[in-house]
């Protein structure tokens, strides 16, 4: 095999010397390409030892370091507004766009519960009757819902309206007057129905309260024990219905299965749906800052370490005159193992640390510090 030659101590970057070529139209990344790749040498020992490299080699541990760092910014980034994030449009970059967080997805997420409270939400409640027959106790719904053109087990009941007319409504308080004077007037006005015991006095709060427990305590007693049972959509009322509930009607409220899951379930294309289609691009090497320029030096030379360990692994052994010699290929890949999880658990860490939720508590610790400091400060006594 001819000799392939290694690191001869300088390099001359070009456009297209890195594999993919992300930055290699950025004038920073150009310039601090080949002052990288003699960085990265030195500190793998050359001139003292050969270095089994080549430009191109540093070039791409360079460009992966880039990369790197910004798939751990942006991946961050994405966790940190994802809730704000999802829904919206992927025509544009996100790279330096301010992000402030809005509720849309939280309320989004929400509707559910809306929907089983039967306040709101994402799926609509139907209302349903059936007719009553003496005598006849069980009701099948869902055979009502396949007789209505819905399939049985599409059927969810949210609500049952079952209730007889309470016994107030045959009686009349005695103290709100005597006769029939009394009541063919509260008929007059369409008050048969209800308690005529009325006052236009402010009463104490005790009384209301009172009044409260009294309705309460009325329901109980006066009202008939109308209740139902609903297993599997089969619904058993009582009492049984007599003859003179035949022609009335039990009504109740439902929803479709089939529509709750539908309504979960939103094609959105051209919007963000998931990690993967949220519109970060590779950064622009330029306005990366010095902090983070200094962990892709650091990770570059973590990458160069690895690939080094690699190739002199292929010698492991190299025989000379009346000895061998043994590289250090075994060392290489250990440190850059190492090094390479540090670094990534550092950056990590830093972000974490910078993260919305790490600054609203940090600024909730100074401002309760603040507080504290300020009690011992002594209040000076203004006098006119």
């Amino acid at each position: 095999m001819a000799n392939i030659p290694i690191w001869p101590g300088s390099s001359s970057f070009f456009p297209g010397d890195t594999p993919f070529g992300f930055y290699d139209y950025d004038a920073q990344f150009q310039s601090e390409a080949d002052k990288v790749a003699l960085w990265c040498s030195r500190r793998l020992g050359y001139p003292i030892v050969d270095v089994e490299l080549q430009d191109i080699n540093f070039y791409a541990a360079f460009e992966e370091a880039v990369t790197t760092y910004a798939n751990e910014l942006y991946a961050f980034r994405i966790r940190d507004n994802y809730l704000t994030l999802e829904g919206a449009p992927t025509s544009s970059t996100l790279n330096n766009a301010l992000i402030t967080p809005n509720l849309s997805n939280i309320i989004r997420l929400s509707e559910q519960y809306g929907t089983e409270a039967g306040v709101g939400g994402n799926v609509t409640w139907y209302s349903g009757s059936i007719a009553l027959t003496s005598s006849v106790q069980d009701y099948d719904l869902n055979a009502w819902a396949v007789a209505n053109g819905i399939s049985g087990s599409d059927l969810e009941i949210k609500q049952i309206f079952w209730q007889g007319p309470p016994a107030i409504t045959r009686f009349f308080d005695p103290y709100a007057g005597s006769g029939m004077g009394m009541v063919n007037l509260i008929n007059t006005f369409g008050w048969g129905g209800y308690s005529p015991a009325i006052n236009f006095l402010l009463m104490p709060i005790n009384y209301d309260l009172a009044v409260i427990q009294s309705i309460e305590f009325n329901d109980t007693v006066r009202k008939s024990n109308y209740s139902f049972q609903l297993v599997n959509n089969i619904l058993r009322i009582f009492p049984i219905p007599t003859i003179y509930s035949d022609g009335g009607y039990i009504w109740f409220r439902y929803i479709k299965k089939s529509e709750r899951l539908a309504n979960s379930i939103s094609q959105q294309p051209g919007n963000i749906t998931n990690v993967s289609n949220v519109p970060y691009d590779n950064p622009t090497y330029t306005q990366i800052n010095s902090v983070g320029r200094v962990w892709i030096y650091d990770y570059a030379l973590a990458i160069c370490k690895e690939m080094l360990g690699y190739i002199r692994g292929k010698y492991d052994v190299i025989p000379v005159p009346n000895e061998s010699v043994k590289l250090n290929s075994g060392d290489l890949i250990t440190a850059a193992t190492t090094e390479k999880k540090e670094l990534i658990d550092r950056l990590r860490g830093y972000f974490d640390e910078t993260s919305r939720k790490a600054l609203l508590e940090r600024k909730s610790q100074e401002s309760e510090f603040t507080q504290k400091e300020l009690t011992v400060i002594p209040s000076v006594i203004y006098i006119a």
